[in-house]
Order: C-alpha cells, then sequence, then structure tokens
C-alpha cells in the first residue's frame, strides 16, 4: 500500500487549505512564492482541486480514479456522488463522528482494528459505510488515552449521530455538499476527469 509523506504544511500552502481542515495546530511562516502572482490556467485550477481532495481524504491517484469512474456510472449528478463516497469512508466517518482527531489519526485507528461496524470488526479505512449503520470503538480499545481525548471534544455533523458514553455513532443519513468541513468545488474535478 503506498503512504502519501509529503510535509503537510507545505502541501498545504501549495494547495491554498487551512491546516486546520486537516488538525493540524500550527501554520507556515514562509512568504509567498515568487510566481503566486500569475494567473492559473484552468487546467491548473481543476488540478488543485483534485489534488486538494485527493490530499484531504488521503487517498492516491489510482483509488480517487475508480471512485470517479463508480461516480460516473451511478445515476445522479456525479460531483455530488463522488463527495458522497469520500465523505462514507470508514476513516472520514470515524474522523467525522469525532473517535478521531486527524484523519490521518482517524486512518491509523481503523487500520489497526479499534473499530467495528455493525459489530463486525473492520480494519480497511477505504470502506463504505451506509445509512443506518453502526460504528463502535470496539471494547478493549474504549480505554485508549487517543480515543478518549477525542470523543471528549467531538462535533459531529447532522448526517452522523454520536453517543459518546459508549464511544459509538450512527450514519443517519447519506452526507451533501453543505456536510463538508472544506471548500471544495466538484464541478472542476469532474471537468478535469472529463477532459
Amino acid at each position: 500500500m503506498a503512504i502519501n509523506r509529503q510535509p503537510v504544511l507545505k502541501k498545504c500552502r501549495a494547495l491554498g487549505i487551512d491546516p486546520s481542515v486537516l488538525g493540524v495546530n500550527k501554520s507556515s511562516k514562509r512568504g509567498p512564492r515568487p510566481n503566486a502572482n500569475r494567473k492559473p490556467t484552468e487546467y491548473a485550477i481543476q488540478l488543485k482541486e483534485k489534488q486538494k481532495a485527493k490530499f484531504i481524504y488521503n487517498v492516491m491517484e489510482k483509488q480517487f480514479r475508480k471512485l470517479y469512474a463508480e461516480a460516473t456510472r451511478k445515476d445522479g449528478v456525479t460531483g455530488l456522488n463522488l463527495i458522497q463516497y469520500l465523505e462514507r469512508r470508514l476513516d472520514n466517518v470515524v474522523y467525522r463522528l469525532g473517535l478521531a482527531k486527524t484523519r490521518r489519526q482517524a486512518r491509523q485507528v481503523v487500520s489497526h482494528g479499534h473499530v467495528a461496524v455493525n459489530g463486525r470488526k473492520v480494519n480497511i479505512a477505504s470502506y463504505r459505510v451506509k445509512a443506518g449503520d453502526v460504528i463502535t470503538v470496539i471494547e478493549n480499545s474504549k480505554n485508549i488515552e487517543i480515543i478518549k481525548n477525542a470523543v471528549e471534544d467531538a462535533n459531529t455533523p447532522a448526517w452522523l449521530e454520536l453517543d459518546k458514553a459508549g464511544f459509538s455513532g450512527k450514519v443517519l443519513q447519506n452526507p451533501t455538499k453543505d456536510d463538508l468541513d472544506f471548500e471544495l468545488n466538484e464541478d472542476m474535478i469532474v471537468e478535469f476527469y472529463s477532459r
């Protein structure tokens, strides 16, 4: 499995993302790049949106392209389907429920086997949850300090429901574009792939 080892602050600066979206409390002190004043081309804008989505959800190119292909085959608006697929990944749901402080931490919590979906342990970060699924921290992992601290500060979106006492959450419905915690123009991603 490929791992993205890019420096977070450097990539955030390049993509124009606020590091707090990724759960990083630091900020870069570097000045703007010398060519930052040049007007980007349409291709550059589309590429930047795609790279932003890939970086935030921690998905590599091959997997992202497969998600896009699946989103085009499904009925409905392709961009919204793609957002739903990315938001319903298990690692993202664990993060949005507040069982982890960052998406990267949530991915580690899932891959180390601390999470169960509908009573069955799942350690695949890309597992896609459905409406009605119940995500719980397994019994042995409820006393892990990282998970305890994250649950105390949890702030869940409307499409999820969290039970802090039971270290569990439920998916109430499919997410919409309004439920995102950052700005994303999904139409640019669709235009990029449909060239």
